[in-house]
């Protein structure tokens, strides 16, 4: 398949597109930002949920998914206004002034990687093709690409960058072999180093759980767009801009991306945590969300037997509450 040429893969049925509709409880006339824009499978639904009087947004890195995406629009929500905007969620703040919105009553993060861009075979994010060792999501404003970390970060960053963010139980010997064979000769196709992962694992695992090379693509492509870090400045940022009643709703397919949003939403609806005799609050935490999933929501199995990619997603949604106060002291009790 010819560079530039989109995979079928990238034309799949949007994940969990009822609970998201569900959850987000959107509204006729409210404003809901697509964070991951992709093909517009949800937000084609999104607008034609806030309507004529609405507005949606959507946010993607890439010039190819915008134009696509404005196209499904126009043809399948087009009395509804939306804005594009080309960036990254983690820069949310920038391009939400950018569009000029007061605020927004819904989020949606849908953390797979979807978007066209991923389905190209020239941009080395698939193990199914022998591209060059890119994986950057942005090349325009990322200069750090997968060749580089194979080929000059250190055998105990590469086997720590591979266990944490992959998950990968090999990462050990999977970076030794990766330093072995750039001693001989730089890594610089993808088929390079599915080969080293291979020859990492050992062959009774290779047997069991998918392409062997699955988990360490995941978590250099991690390392090159530094997700994680993206992901947690986006959500604190939709917070902030989140309007009361409003809705964040994030879907993920790793245990790493899960953790960060459970761990934000919860830090995000904690109350004061002073003891309950002390007459005034020193902690200085409101609670400025409400968790409505408190487990996260998963896929049926007629979708996962009908779309095998929302086999490992799991949804959490989180609520804006009113603004609150800090807990002031009571008033003075006397005994008779």
């Amino acid at each position: 398949m010819a560079a530039g040429t989109l995979t079928p893969e990238y034309r799949h049925e949007p994940v969990m597109l009822q609970e998201v509709l569900e959850n987000l409880d959107l509204k006729a006339g409210g404003t809901v930002c697509d964070c991951t824009l992709g093909g517009a499978g949800h937000s084609v639904r999104m607008a034609q949920a806030v309507g004529a009087d609405g507005l949606l947004l959507g946010i993607d890195q890439d010039d190819m998914s915008l134009a696509a995406a404005g196209e499904r629009l126009d043809r399948e929500a087009p009395d509804t206004p939306h804005r594009l905007l080309k960036g990254n969620f983690g820069d949310l703040d920038e391009l939400l002034c950018s569009a000029e919105v007061p605020g927004v009553d819904g989020f949606l993060f849908d953390l797979g990687v979807s978007s066209p861009q991923l389905d190209i075979p020239g941009r080395g994010f698939s193990y199914h093709e022998d591209a060059p060792l890119d994986m950057r999501m942005d090349p325009g404003n990322n200069t750090l690409n997968a060749a580089e970390v194979l080929n000059t970060y250190n055998e105990a960053d590469l086997a720590r960058i591979l266990r944490v963010y992959g998950e990968e139980k090999f990462a050990r010997q999977i970076a030794r072999e990766v330093v072995r064979r750039r001693a001989e000769a730089p890594l610089r196709t993808t088929g390079d180093f599915v080969e080293a992962v291979k020859a990492g694992i050992p062959a009774a695992a290779r047997r069991h759980g998918g392409h062997p090379a699955k988990k360490s693509f995941q978590a250099i492509r991690i390392e090159v767009n530094h997700e994680l870090d993206v992901l947690e400045r986006g959500l604190e940022a939709a917070v902030r801009w989140l309007n009361p009643g409003g809705r964040i709703c994030v879907i993920s397919y790793h245990s790493l991306e899960d953790r960060i949003v459970k761990h934000l939403f919860q830090e995000r609806s904690q109350g004061c945590t002073c003891p309950p005799d002390l007459p005034v609050c020193t902690c200085g935490h409101v609670p400025v969300l409400k968790v409505i999933t408190r487990k996260p929501l998963v896929a049926s199995a007629e979708e996962v037997a009908r779309n095998p990619r929302s086999r490992s997603a799991k949804i959490r949604v989180a609520e804006r509450l009113e603004p609150q106060a800090p807990r002031m002291p009571s008033a003075p009790h006397y005994r008779s």
